[in-house]
């Protein structure tokens, strides 16, 4: 073939080919142009993940993302270069501090176990919280099967779920356990002080409708079968984080021993604003931490990523975390 009358040099042809196969690409059936018709879409996968605990399961269910905001507000005794440096190198904004509610419902085979409740309908964090109820339904758990609800401390994203809005339990045939030195404080306008008011009144709403059925529970106690309390003061008076062991296998609950795990594990001598006593908190997490490193204990945080499980390990004078990689096979 030619082109007035000459012959096509054979890269005029790869080019005239290679645009033909383009012209091609674009076009639908017999030659029409082709276009994308599927819609964006905006659902996730159901918030829940199940694992196992020796011979116990365990699902985790979330109340949603609580965003904290400014780091530089809520995460104290650091520079404000060190925690741009420390977010930074770890891949984390650096203007918002957003923290997961990871609860946990355990399934003995004798009791079905649901640790801290959440928000309930409180949005001082904003609309992202209050989930719970709707994730438990999402994982296939009936509020009403639930027969203990275990409260790590009384603050508003960890008690504000036990009660609907109307009066009526969410939980209704659960018994509830939280020391005694956080139900007292929490619920008494005499020690709670005038910047916390909204967590005295999520207390009062969710605690004291509940007191005929509340367990206070102790230091070192096994309150359920399998389930330790340890004492971890700081954060709140009565603070406590919970060792379940079944089976082989053992797995910590630390609740919010650490919020941030980057901010409070590297340097985990930093304090934290919504602590009750921030020094106590600190030697707490550093005692703790300490003890879970050593023995590799397998830990879940209220406030990591989603859905929380991993390890921590000794780095410096602090400590690191390690997510666990989730297994979706049970």
């Amino acid at each position: 073939m030619s082109r007035d009358g000459l012959f096509l040099s054979r890269r005029e042809m790869l080019i005239g080919a290679s645009a033909a196969g383009v012209v091609g690409s674009l076009a639908g059936p017999l030659g029409s142009p082709a276009f994308a018709r599927a819609p964006m879409l905006d659902t996730q996968a159901p918030y829940f993940y199940r694992f196992k605990v020796g011979d116990a399961q365990g699902t985790i269910v979330s109340d949603g993302t609580l965003p904290l905001g400014d780091p530089r507000k809520n995460f104290t005794g650091l520079s404000e270069e060190e925690i741009q440096r420390q977010l930074h190198d770890n891949f984390l904004p650096s203007d918002n501090a957003v923290l997961e509610q990871n609860v946990l419902v355990l399934n003995t085979g004798d009791r079905l176990v649901l640790f801290d409740t959440g928000m309930g309908s409180l949005r001082l964090f904003g609309p992202t919280t209050g989930k719970l109820m709707n994730s438990l339904k999402q994982a296939g758990i009936d509020p009403k099967d639930i027969d203990a609800v275990v409260m790590s401390h009384a603050h508003i994203d960890h008690c504000g779920g036990c009660m609907a809005d109307d009066g009526t339990r969410n939980f209704p045939n659960a018994e509830y356990y939280i020391t005694q030195a956080d139900y007292e404080f929490w619920t008494d306008e005499t020690k709670v002080p005038a910047q916390f008011k909204v967590f005295l009144d999520t207390a009062v709403k969710n605690l004291t409708p509940n007191r005929d059925r509340i367990k206070f529970i102790k230091d070192g106690e096994e309150f359920l079968p399998g389930i330790h309390a340890i004492l971890a003061p700081g954060h709140t008076v009565g603070h406590t984080i919970f060792m379940i062991n079944s089976g082989n296998s053992s797995l910590c609950y630390i609740a919010d021993l650490a919020h941030h795990p980057v901010l409070l594990l590297e340097k985990p001598l930093t304090e934290f604003m919504y602590d009750t006593d921030p020094k106590q908190s600190a030697q707490s997490r550093m005692k703790m931490l300490s003890m879970l490193a050593a023995n590799r204990t397998p830990i879940l945080a209220y406030h990591f990523a989603w859905p929380g499980i991993g390890h921590v390990a000794k780095q410096g004078d602090g400590f690191r975390y390690h997510p666990q990689g989730m297994k979706m096979e049970l």
